[in-house]
C-alpha cells in the first residue's frame, strides 16, 4: 500500500480543515436565516391579530365586527370570536378552520398546520379586564421556507466553489513550497555519495527553508567532523592496540621456543595477563561509550558506589606503585543518572593515571550539585603543562610527564574515559593544579 506523502498530507489537512470551517459557517448563516424568518414570520402575524383588534367592537359583552369581511384583502385570513362563536370567519381550509376554533377556545400564542404550511396566532379580545372573545390570524410560510431554500442551495454552491479554490490553492502552495525541499533532498543525496564537505550556502536565514538549509549545513558539519574523528580514532586505535597483541604473541612464541624454567613461564604468562587485561578493558569502555552514545537507558546509582568500585578496580596497579588511595565522600548521599558499571569506566582511567604518575597518595573526592555530580582525581606527581591539557585526552597522545612515568600506558584511558563521559551527558576535564595533577569527571545527577 503506498503511503501518502508530506505534501499530500498537508493538502489534505488544509482541504479537511476548510471543509469543516465552510461547513460550520454554511450551517451557521442558514440556521441563523431561518430563525430571523421565522421572527419575522412571527412579527407579521402577530402584527394581522393585532391590527384585527381595531375593527371589532365589544356591546354588552358580545363582540361585533366594524368593518364587512374583505376575502380579497392581504388580511383577509383573520377570524373573529365572540366567546367560542365565530363572528368573522374566512375562507380557509378545514385543516386551519379547526386549528383556529382550538385556539379560540385555548390560550393565546402561535400554532402551525403542517398540512397547508401555516401559521396562525390567537389574541384575546378583552372588556372591562374580561376576556370576552378572539382575534386569530393566520400567515402562509410558504415565502419564508422557499426563500430558505433558495438560500440553502445557494450557499451550498458558494461554499462548494469556496472550498474549490482553497484547496486548489493549498496544493499550488504547498507544491510551490516544498519545491525546494525536493531539490535539496537530491542535493544532499547527491553529495552523500561523493562529497561529504558539500554544503548548501543559502546564507543568512530568513525564512523556514532556509533555515531549515542552515540546519542542515550544521548537521553535515557536525557529521563530517563526527566521521573524520572516528577514522582518526579507529586509525589510532588500531595502531595501539597493534603493541598489546604483539606483545603477548611475542611472548607466547618465546615461551614455546624453548623449554624455561618455571618462574619463567610464570613471568611469561604474566605480561600476558597484564597485555590481555588492558585489551579487555580497552574494548570494554568502547563498548560501553558506544551504549552511552546510542541513546539506550543509562539507569541510576550511588556517587559513592561508583567511587568505590573505581578504587578497587585500581587497587593492584596502586600496590605495585605503592601508592594510597583515598576517598573523600559527599556531605550527603547523591546518584548519578548513569549505571554503576557505565560510571565505573569514567573514572577508573583517572585513577589509573593517578596511579602511574603519581607520588605517594592519590585523593577521589565526591562532590555532590543541584544537576551535576564531580569527581576530583588528585595526584602529588609532576602534574600537567598548561599546553597539554586538552592534548592528552586524544586518542594515543601522552604528555610529557609519561617520561617520569611507567611508559606502559597505551595512551587510551583518558580519550576513551572522556568519550564515555560525554555519552553519558556529562564531560572529563583536566584543570590547573599547583600540586600534581588533577583531573574532574561531572556526571548528571539521576
Amino acid at each position: 500500500m503506498r503511503r501518502i506523502g508530506l505534501r499530500d498530507r498537508l493538502i489534505i489537512i488544509v482541504s479537511l480543515g476548510a471543509a469543516l470551517a465552510i461547513g460550520a459557517l454554511t450551517l451557521i448563516f442558514n440556521l441563523t436565516l431561518r430563525s430571523s424568518l421565522q421572527q419575522d414570520a412571527n412579527s407579521v402575524v402577530s402584527a394581522r391579530a393585532t391590527a384585527a383588534l381595531g375593527t371589532v367592537a365589544v356591546e354588552n359583552g358580545q363582540v361585533s365586527s366594524r368593518e364587512a369581511p374583505d376575502q380579497g384583502a392581504v388580511d383577509a385570513q383573520v377570524w373573529i370570536y365572540s366567546g367560542q362563536r365565530s363572528v368573522e370567519r374566512p375562507r380557509a381550509s378545514q385543516s386551519v378552520q379547526a386549528l383556529a376554533e382550538s385556539l379560540a377556545r385555548g390560550p393565546t400564542g402561535y400554532a402551525d398546520d403542517s398540512a397547508t404550511d401555516t401559521r396562525l396566532y390567537a389574541t384575546p379580545i378583552t372588556h372591562g379586564g374580561h376576556r370576552v372573545g378572539t382575534a386569530v390570524a393566520a400567515l402562509s410560510l410558504e415565502p419564508y421556507e422557499r426563500s430558505a431554500s433558495r438560500t440553502l442551495v445557494a450557499s451550498l454552491i458558494f461554499a462548494g466553489a469556496v472550498l474549490a479554490l482553497i484547496v486548489a490553492g493549498a496544493a499550488w502552495s504547498v507544491r510551490r513550497a516544498l519545491r525546494p525541499v525536493d531539490r535539496m533532498t537530491a542535493e544532499a543525496a547527491s553529495w552523500s555519495e561523493s562529497d561529504l564537505d558539500h554544503r548548501f550556502n543559502v546564507g543568512e536565514p530568513h525564512d523556514e527553508l532556509t533555515r531549515l538549509a542552515s540546519t542542515f549545513d550544521h548537521m553535515l558539519d557536525r557529521l563530517a567532523t563526527s566521521l573524520r574523528h572516528e577514522q582518526r580514532f579507529s586509525a589510532e586505535l588500531s595502531h595501539e592496540l597493534r603493541t598489546p597483541l604483539a606483545a603477548i604473541s611475542a611472548e607466547a612464541e618465546l615461551a614455546l621456543a624453548r623449554e624455561r624454567r618455571g618462574d619463567e613461564y610464570r613471568a611469561a604468562l604474566e605480561v600476558i595477563r597484564t597485555r590481555a587485561t588492558q585489551l579487555e578493558r580497552t574494548l570494554e569502555a568502547l563498548l560501553a561509550a558506544a551504549r552511552a552514545e546510542s541513546g539506550a537507558s543509562l539507569g541510576t546509582s550511588d556517587a559513592m558506589q561508583v567511587a568505590e568500585q573505581a578504587k578497587e578496580a585500581c587497587e593492584t596497579l596502586a600496590r605495585e606503585r605503592e601508592i594510597s588511595i583515598r576517598v573523600a565522600p559527599p556531605r550527603t548521599p547523591v546518584r548519578i543518572g548513569a549505571q554503576a558499571d557505565a560510571a565505573e569506566r569514567v573514572l577508573t582511567p583517572l585513577l589509573e593515571n593517578a596511579c602511574r604518575y603519581g607520588g605517594h597518595s592519590v585523593l577521589l573526592s565526591v562532590i555532590g550539585g543541584a544537576d551535576t555530580v564531580e569527581f576530583r582525581v588528585a595526584d602529588d606527581g609532576p602534574g600537567v603543562d598548561p599546553g597539554e591539557r586538552d592534548r592528552i585526552f586524544e586518542p594515543g597522545l601522552r604528555g610529557a610527564a609519561a617520561e617520569n612515568g611507567s611508559g606502559d600506558g597505551a595512551g587510551l584511558g583518558l580519550s576513551l574515559a572522556r568519550r564515555l563521559a560525554r555519552g553519558l551527558g556529562g564531560e572529563v576535564d583536566c584543570v590547573a593544579s599547583a600540586d600534581g595533577a588533577v583531573f574532574v569527571a561531572r556526571l548528571p545527577t539521576g
